[in-house]
């Protein structure tokens, strides 16, 4: 099979069920965001030292791949069971955030993203999960959208901010309080 199909050169494109659309729709960008999010996980591993986190990681990228099919689906039935599977993961999040939480400092002030290399890339994937989610929010507005899928990337950034504490902590490397200005 060809990488190229000449498809998309007068910018159109189609989704999985094939209705073809403009590159430039909300429903191309959501999940175009998800798999701009989804490599920068991806070089975030190459820095990771910690195996365990780097295969938690992994699997959070096969999930990112399962939302953004969905997202380029909007009609399928065959992602009936992916609600099932966010929920899931959604709370294994909420109890790895909980034994974070346990090894971590507490957080009593702001802090600068920053740290390390692995732990300021898990910063700016948990900000490109936010700007994903911000993306997901917006298409739900015009269209139907697993809700879901929110909920997951919502507890996702909250993940990706422990895992960042987490590796800094862990490779010695200080955060830096935000200080205001007032």
């Amino acid at each position: 099979m060809s990488v190229y199909t000449k498809n998309g050169d007068k910018g159109r494109t189609s989704l999985y069920e094939g209705r073809i659309v403009s590159k430039a729709s909300s429903r191309v960008d959501t999940y175009g965001t998800l798999d701009e999010l989804n490599s920068f996980l991806g070089l975030s591993t190459s820095f990771l030292t910690d195996k365990k986190i780097k295969g938690k990681i992994q699997k959070i990228q096969n999930d990112l791949f399962e939302i953004g099919t969905s997202l380029a689906t909007p009609n399928a039935r065959k992602f009936e069971n992916l609600s099932k599977h966010l929920n899931t993961r959604v709370k294994e999040f909420e109890n790895e955030i909980d034994l974070l939480t346990k090894k971590i400092p507490e957080l009593e002030n702001f802090i600068l993203p920053g740290g390390g290399k692995a732990g300021s890339y898990m910063h700016i994937s948990r900000t490109l999960t936010r700007r994903a989610e911000r993306k997901v929010v917006a298409l739900s507005d015009k269209e139907k959208v697993n809700p879901d899928i929110l909920i997951y990337l919502n507890r996702l950034s909250d993940l990706l901010f422990m895992y960042a504490r987490f590796i800094n902590k862990k490779e010695n490397k200080k955060e830096i309080i935000w200080s205001s200005r007032s």
